[in-house]
Order: structure tokens, then sequence, then C-alpha cells
């Protein structure tokens, strides 16, 4: 957990609200959501326009992100992510189904629901003449933060933007824009944050410090909802994923689990022997030989252990060089899943 002096842990899951308003229902110290965010049958179907046809975007979504985790949202280009999120945000009316922010139904108590959620847009949407002390202020503003709750200095710092206050923000790099745009989604609070393809365009070096950033926010009780099409950035950050295709959820599950679905591994084997066929002690592990001295094998790790063929490498009198396995990755299963969702929609 971050350390308790930290800036982003203070109140960071109680939003900042009028005080005059009705108690948010899990605002209190030791009663907290078990979902973080809740989706339930939730459709959008965007109206005809002109001569084209209605779209149906979201087909009955299901979905339950744990409070405190960073969830991962996957899907190809017009699947449903964006509609979702604005619907989240509030940007979007959904069509039927119910959806709750902190245990709040963005239909019954919509201000409450945009106090506890923060989204930082993949657009750099910031005024290139004010400063980022000036954007912080004006974004608190807009929530509605009293003066005496504010806290735009410490946010800045959080973000690594504190000797930039008072530049104006054209002045600013790539990766500077992107940190001041997770500051400003973060100054009323939020126990939620969406980011929206936070990284694309933005260099290796700028990327690994706002995913530093990122994880730092997390630590401190931020559950963070996050869509990229950088998979291996899902891979490495998220401990939970869910992928969408046709508006539709086709899988969610934890990012280990995932990882799993796909029940297949190649081993790459370099051997000094010179070969000019597959060893017949190989042959039942799917071998190839790729040249003289390499052969590449496929198996199952659910029903072949390794060691077993290792063995039958000893067997064939080989002697080993080199070991090389290639794991299935997120990418593996992202694509066997959404091709096999597009051939099931194509009838």
């Amino acid at each position: 957990m971050a350390d308790a002096t930290d800036p982003l842990t203070t109140d960071v899951i109680s939003p900042a609200r009028d005080e005059a308003a009705e108690p948010l229902p899990s605002s209190g110290p030791h009663v907290l959501p078990v979902h973080a965010v809740r989706v339930s049958g939730l459709c959008k179907t965007y109206r005809k326009t002109g001569r084209g046809s209605a779209k149906l975007a979201l087909d009955n979504v299901d979905l339950e992100i744990p409070r405190g985790s960073l969830f991962g949202l996957l899907g190809p280009n017009g699947a449903g992510k964006s509609t979702l999120i604005n619907i989240l945000a509030g940007l979007v009316t959904k069509s039927a189904g119910e959806v709750r922010v902190w245990d709040i139904d963005i239909t019954e108590r919509p201000r409450d629901a945009r106090a506890a959620i923060g989204v930082v847009p993949q657009e750099l949407s910031i005024d290139p003449f004010f400063t980022p002390r000036e954007l912080l202020d004006l974004q608190a503003g807009l929530f509605g933060v009293p003066l005496h709750r504010r806290r735009t200095m410490a946010v800045l710092e959080a973000v690594g933007l504190a000797d930039k206050a008072d530049a104006y923000a054209r002045t600013l790099s790539g990766g500077m824009r992107r940190r001041l745009l997770v500051a400003k989604a973060m100054v009323h609070r939020p126990p939620v944050l969406v980011l929206d393809e936070p990284t694309a365009g933005v260099d290796i070096e700028l990327r690994q410090q706002l995913w530093a950033h990122v994880r730092t926010l997390n630590r401190a009780g931020v559950t963070i909802l996050l869509t990229t099409h950088y998979l291996e950035e899902a891979e490495g950050l998220c401990d939970r994923i869910a992928i969408i295709d046709h508006g539709r959820v086709i899988a969610c599950d934890t990012t280990q689990a995932l990882l799993r679905r796909i029940d297949s591994k190649m081993l790459t084997l370099t051997v000094s022997e010179t070969l000019t066929a597959v060893p017949a002690a190989l042959a039942p592990f799917d071998a190839e030989l790729k040249d003289r001295h390499i052969l590449v094998l496929h198996y199952k790790p659910s029903t072949t252990p390794v060691g077993a063929i290792l063995g039958a490498v000893q067997t064939a009198g080989l002697t080993l060089v080199d070991l090389m396995t290639d794991e299935t990755d997120l990418e593996d299963i992202f694509l066997q899943l959404t091709r096999g969702s597009r051939a099931r929609e194509q009838g």
C-alpha cells in the first residue's frame, strides 16, 4: 500500500461533492462497495440517422469491476468500449439495463455517480492558454469542490508536475500533458478512474512514467479501468481483463486465467548433432525439423510435462545446446476470441 503521507491517499475514496446533497450510500469510513462498477443487462442503440440504420452498440452487457482492481477493457475498434465508458461518465444515455458506479445508480443519482468517477480521455483536450494550476482549479470548481478542500499542488506533485504549475499548458511535452489529464481527472477525489487509451502516441520512457503513476494511484485505493490497444500493457498491468466485441462481453476473468485458456506451447531445441529427420522418440510431440540442428515441438502443458520431452531427447541420444519456450500471451487469446466472435456474427 502507498505511504500514508502520499497526497494521493488523502480522502481518495470519498468523492468531493456538495455538502448539502444526500449522503453517498457507501461513503462511510467502514462501508465500501464490493464492486466499484457494476453493469447489468446494459444495452445501447443509436437511432437511425438519414438513410443509415439503427446501430446496436452494446448488447446486454454484464460486467463487474471489483473495488481496488486494475481492470482492463479490451476490444477491436468499434467493439463498444467508448460507448460503455461514455455511459459510465454520464455523456451517453443508455437504452436499457442498470449501471452503478461506486454502488450509485447513474440514472437515479446522476450527480453523485459522476462525482465518483474521473475520466482521462484519449484526446489531449487541454486549453493551451491555462497553466496546470489554473486548469486544476477550474476543474475542481466544475465539480463543486470548495476552496478549502482543493489540493491542487498535492495532485500536481503526485503526477510530477509541481515545478510546471505556473507554466502555460502549451509549453508542456506530450507526456506531461498526459499526466496533466490524469491530474484533472483526480481533482475531485474519485474512487474510480477511467483511462481511455492513455499511452496512444507516447514514447516508451513516458509510457513507463505514466504507468508508474497509475500503479501509485491503484496502490492508494483507486480502482482503475483501462482501455488500450497495447495488449502487452494490459497483460503486465491488469489483474482482471474483459474482452468486448460487437457490443458483447466475450470474456471476463483474471489475467492469468485468460492466459491459461490456450493450452499450447512451443519448445525450440538446439542440438549439437546434425539431423536429417525428426528422431522417432520426438515424433509424438508434433516435432518438426527447422534446420539440421534445430527442432521445434508443439505440446499441451496440461497433459505433457517438459520432463517427458527432455526424457525423449535423451532417448534419441541428442545433446542439448539451447532450449527456448514460446509462451501463450494475451495477443493470442485476444485474436482467438475476437476471430471466433466475428465468425459467429457472420453466421
